[in-house]
């Protein structure tokens, strides 16, 4: 009776010890060396520069001050409520250099040209190449006057 209890009490403190490591544990959305920099863009979509974004499936780049070192990749993803994916233009899973700026490719995926990484546009989903999704970013929209704020 003593040696089950004394085996079962290790157990349970092994197990909560792993359970307590894991949830403290902090996994990094992007690699270290990913630039930190302020996101604050307005859009308004009753102009016709972002007109793409009143319609599920359509995306554009924002490449505006205050949109990040290498601009944004802004898509809708759902109608009633609306609803947006902004993605950053880094490259979540290698440090910056010139081509790894990610690029919208056929309208249904994003792409590094450095290694050739793929996402699923509307997710934001890995396919190949990594596994960390493009760096998201939070939004707001107002249907009644079409103004879509992005913002970290």
């Amino acid at each position: 009776m003593k040696k089950t209890f004394s085996i079962t009490s290790i157990f349970i403190l092994l197990t909560f010890s792993i359970l307590n490591i894991n949830s403290c544990s902090n996994r990094d959305d992007t690699v270290s060396c990913f630039p930190s920099t302020p996101i604050s863009v307005n859009l308004n979509l009753n102009l016709a520069a972002y007109n793409n974004l009143n319609f599920v499936g359509g995306w554009i780049y924002v490449d505006e001050q205050q949109s990040g070192t290498r601009g944004l990749i802004v898509v809708r993803t759902a109608d009633n409520p609306a609803s947006f994916k902004v993605y950053d233009r880094n490259a979540p899973h290698i440090c910056p250099e010139n081509n790894t700026t990610l690029e919208v490719k056929d309208g249904l995926s994003i792409i590094c040209p450095k290694d050739n990484a793929t996402w699923i546009l509307l997710s934001g989903q890995p396919t190949t190449g990594s596994s960390l999704p493009p760096k998201t970013y939070f939004w707001n929209y107002d249907a009644a006057t079409k103004n879509l704020s992005l913002y970290n």
